[in-house]
């Protein structure tokens, strides 16, 4: 209870000064008042070490921050992952929210995420809900993660909600990471081999080149081909020479061309309608379509399916699975079974129309509304997908073993029989 210090007048007219404990200053002052005195001045005591310490607080953090503004613009998947997973331990053992939240601030490496924690930590202070507190850092909690932290709040379970939430996230980085890992092995054996034909077709052709200029002879089209192709990359006449010398003209073209696709695509996407489209021709490319669109599928059920379960209303965790989606025909087919709920339709229907999911998915989309188990419904789609993405990707990878094999094995072969073709002519010439 706080204690107040007050100056007032006695009944004689003397300055008294004293202090009081009340629950409030009003009722303080109805204490002070029948004690017989007139109040002149009124203040609660202040905790001067309490003060000087919260200054302190306030001062380390400030720095703290500052120091941190430099590092890093966003919160790595991994780190937010191993933030929830921590916070769900310490509020499972029964530590305050606010202790917890100190606890992990003050083990936080400087960046993005500890300045989030700082801010959190002085709103819950100043008597936010951590719900409301994390939804003013976007960059470190986003729609997802507020959400289920308020129907946490609202049922009074936040550290089974975090739990589940350090689930979802454990599952959908350990998706990422089987199928980054999967492609490391083939695009580490492609960029190899084009660097070694590069190589072949800067350094080694030209020789021969100069070995069939001396003999003059008429040569093979295999051979006129290989060379007009390393002449390609070695001359320089696509830029004007003030770009440089020897072959530095055209690789600045080469390697420009690249970098103007992607602006290009990127330019493109800016508009719905081009975003549409470009998102469309990848979900039809024969294998890697498939791959994308069962990613996506995985990824939007378990998010949809992990907020049903927290307790989040459906047409809020519809409006959060359409935009982790990340391709604009799944967010045009989600957003149109939201407008199909709004009017008191199901999800089944207007996703089946949509035809963007297989009719598996619908079908247990329908018995899980049947059946008012939605959300163990969804996230058995999601481990469903998650097999399979895993099997495709295998499959991708084993595939493309053998056809890197076989371009390989034509290029090379195409290169030695380009240039033995006009040396055995050279041979026959000197014999006779």
């Amino acid at each position: 209870m706080p204690t107040f210090e007050y100056t007032a007048m006695d009944s004689t007219g003397r300055e008294v000064k004293d202090t009081i404990v009340a629950p409030t200053e009003d009722e303080a002052q109805v204490k002070v008042r029948q004690k017989g005195h007139f109040v002149k001045k009124m203040a609660a005591r202040v905790d001067r070490k309490k003060a000087k310490k919260k200054k302190r607080k306030k001062g380390r953090r400030a720095n703290v921050r500052k120091k941190s503004m430099t590092i890093g613009s966003g919160v790595s998947p991994k780190a937010l992952t191993t933030f929830t997973r921590q916070l769900s331990t310490l509020q499972d053992a029964g530590l305050p929210l606010l202790r917890s939240l100190n606890i992990l601030e003050d083990q936080a490496r400087p960046g993005t995420l500890k300045n989030s924690l700082i801010d959190t930590v002085d709103e819950i202070e100043s008597g936010s809900t951590l719900s409301e507190a994390m939804a003013k850092n976007p960059k470190a909690f986003d729609r997802l993660y507020v959400n289920m932290v308020r129907a946490g709040e609202a049922g009074g379970a936040l550290e089974v909600i975090l739990q589940r939430l350090a689930e979802f996230q454990e599952k959908s980085q350990s998706l990422k990471r089987k199928v980054k890992g999967a492609m490391v092995y083939p695009i580490l054996v492609i960029t190899i081999a084009i660097l070694i034909l590069v190589a072949i077709m800067v350094f080694v052709i030209p020789k021969f080149k100069e070995i069939f200029a001396d003999f003059d002879i008429a040569l093979p089209t295999a051979t006129t081909i290989l060379l007009d192709t390393s002449d390609a990359l070695v001359r320089n006449d696509v830029l004007p020479q003030q770009f440089g010398n020897y072959m530095i003209g055209n690789w600045i073209f080469i390697l420009l061309v690249p970098v103007v696709w992607m602006m290009f695509m990127r330019i493109v996407k800016m508009h719905r309608i081009g975003a549409f489209i470009v998102d469309w021709i990848k979900l039809k490319f024969p294998i890697t379509g498939q791959i994308i669109r069962k990613t996506v599928v995985a990824r939007t059920t378990r998010t949809l399916g992990t907020l049903v379960s927290s307790g989040v209303p459906i047409l809020e965790g519809l409006m959060i699975a359409r935009d982790t989606a990340g391709n604009a025909v799944f967010v045009r087919a989600y957003q149109r079974v939201y407008d199909s709920i709004r009017e008191g339709d199901t999800i089944a229907a207007p996703l089946r129309e949509a035809r963007v999911v297989d009719e598996m998915v619908v079908n247990m989309i329908d018995v899980g509304e049947e059946t008012g188990d939605l959300d163990t419904m969804l996230n058995k789609v999601a481990d469903v997908y998650d097999e399979e993405i895993n099997v495709a990707v295998e499959g991708l990878v084993s595939m493309l073993e053998p056809l890197m094999i076989v371009f390989l094995g034509g290029t090379i072969g195409f290169i030695v029989i380009a240039l033995f073709m006009p040396l055995i002519t050279i041979i026959d010439t000197l014999g006779k």
